[in-house]
């Protein structure tokens, strides 16, 4: 019997400017030695053109995949009361709470240092919206997208949709850069938005960068 095994990663965790995309997918033995063969590795890994023609390869061979987006203004919501890491674990349990499918194992780009707090992080998330939910082994681990294909699929799933969003803000704003507080372009399209007092919802105000209280200080972390 085929084993299913699932990879959960992000893109655009860093960025003062758009979403942070949440990918998952969900691959059987067929799929993971078919992702192999097509070379699927970390996004980081794979050029922006490779990574769009790998997309709907990945969709058409997946058991089953998924995008969560976090908007800027949920992000700021969010860490009036949570840390980004607990943001990004509640997302990861909403999206395996989510599954049609139930994994064998389920395989995570650990957000935090820790990898072990992470998955706790996970749990307790889990738990909190169904505790009836039997958890599949769940395994965090520091560069899990470089080391396992479906971990691979779901970051190039997650930074495809996050570069197709990043290209929609252009398209209406203009050149804004990566979206990176150290980006030159992405520092004076800030700057620029500061000068004239607009602060639009695609922009991260929690992030020091655009905190009001530290201009003096901008873009130093």
């Amino acid at each position: 019997m085929s084993e299913l095994s699932c990879g959960i990663d992000e893109a655009g965790r860093g960025p003062v400017i758009g979403p942070l995309v949440m990918g998952c997918v969900v691959l059987d033995d067929e799929g993971r030695e078919e992702l192999k063969r097509l070379n699927v590795r970390d996004s980081k890994k794979v050029a922006p053109s490779r990574r769009l023609a790998l997309e709907p390869s990945i969709k058409e061979i997946a058991v089953e995949w998924s995008l969560v987006k976090i908007t800027p203004l949920e992000i700021d919501l969010l860490r009036k009361k949570h840390s980004l890491n607990f943001i990004e674990a509640m997302k990861v349990a909403e999206m395996i709470l989510g599954l049609r499918c139930i994994p064998h194992k389920i395989i995570i780009d650990s957000a935090d240092t820790v990898p072990e707090e992470y998955k706790r992080k996970i749990i307790h998330c889990i738990t909190s919206g169904n505790e009836d939910f039997v958890i599949p082994e769940i395994i965090s681990e520091h560069k899990a997208d470089d080391r396992y294909v479906e971990v691979s699929a779901a970051s190039i799933l997650a930074k495809v949709e996050r570069d197709r969003e990043i290209e929609k803000l252009r398209a209406i704003h203009g050149e804004l850069g990566s979206g990176y507080p150290a980006d030159e372009l992405t520092k004076r399209f800030i700057h620029e938005l500061m000068r004239r007092g607009e602060l639009p919802d695609f922009v991260r105000k929690s992030w020091n960068t655009v905190d009001k209280s530290k201009q003096t200080t901008l873009f130093e972390f």
